[in-house]
């Protein structure tokens, strides 16, 4: 992998806390071109240190590469990096019951999505936000979604984009929604990851497929993995993570 000009996350704020945080610095090398993944408890130690990281998911299914971070500790610094560098549609999952407690139901009775992606009701933090859609306002309703907020601390709809993650994770549906969610178990975190999908820097914005992705992920000295690793992982390791 290339070498990196500064560590691109250094210790994670705590959740009541922004630290001035800089956003990942570009390696000075040129990046590889073949789709080779990183190994996986590399990729379980950076994302447990809080660190993004390039989940790949099958060729034959989106052929999407998705940036994945934990969603408890995230700052304004790295949320902003996070809209610059993705589609800037960005999603939180989340296991049925936090979903349950904070009140956001499954956006349509039917869900009529090519891939049944659980979108549900769109939120924002009210406290110490202004419209919702800002870096801090993002990454602060991120935060409470994960952990601290209750149902009455949220208006609806928002600019965060809850995921309800389908119960077993990666070994019952394939989606980068469960992959968010097992990474946090395997890692002993909170049980919230952040997700959106990279696109690349062209006019067109056009997705980033699995080349994009690998040069994206060592432009910036990310770990990338994919679904199936994480999948392959459970089925070997069960829930031991690192």
């Amino acid at each position: 992998m290339s070498p990196v000009a500064t560590d691109p996350f250094p210790a994670r704020a705590a959740p009541s806390e922004l630290k001035s945080m800089a956003a990942p610095a570009a390696a000075t090398n040129g990046a590889a071109t073949k789709p080779i993944f990183d190994p996986m408890p590399d990729a379980l130690a950076a994302f447990a240190r809080g660190e993004f990281l390039v989940v790949m998911d099958d060729e034959s299914r989106e052929n999407e590469g998705d940036l994945i971070v934990p969603a408890a500790h995230i700052t304004t610094e790295q949320m902003a990096w996070f809209i610059k560098h993705s589609s800037g549609y960005i999603c939180i999952s989340l296991p049925g019951e936090r979903l349950d407690e904070l009140a956001l139901p499954l956006m349509v009775p039917l869900n009529e999505e090519r891939h049944k992606t659980a979108y549900t009701i769109t939120a924002d933090y009210k406290h110490g936000t202004s419209t919702g859609i800002s870096a801090h306002d993002r990454a602060l309703t991120a935060r409470m979604m994960a952990q601290g907020g209750t149902a009455e601390d949220f208006n609806r709809p928002g600019h965060m984009v809850p995921l309800r993650a389908r119960e077993g994770g990666v070994l019952t549906r394939k989606g980068h929604t469960e992959s968010a969610l097992d990474l946090c178990y395997l890692t002993s975190q909170p049980p919230a990851g952040l997700l959106c999908e990279l696109v690349n820097d062209d006019p067109q914005g056009s997705m980033a497929r699995r080349d994009d992705c690998r040069a994206f992920a060592d432009r910036w000295g990310l770990n990338m993995i994919s679904v199936e690793m994480i999948a392959r992982w459970r089925r070997e390791h069960g829930d031991a993570g690192v």
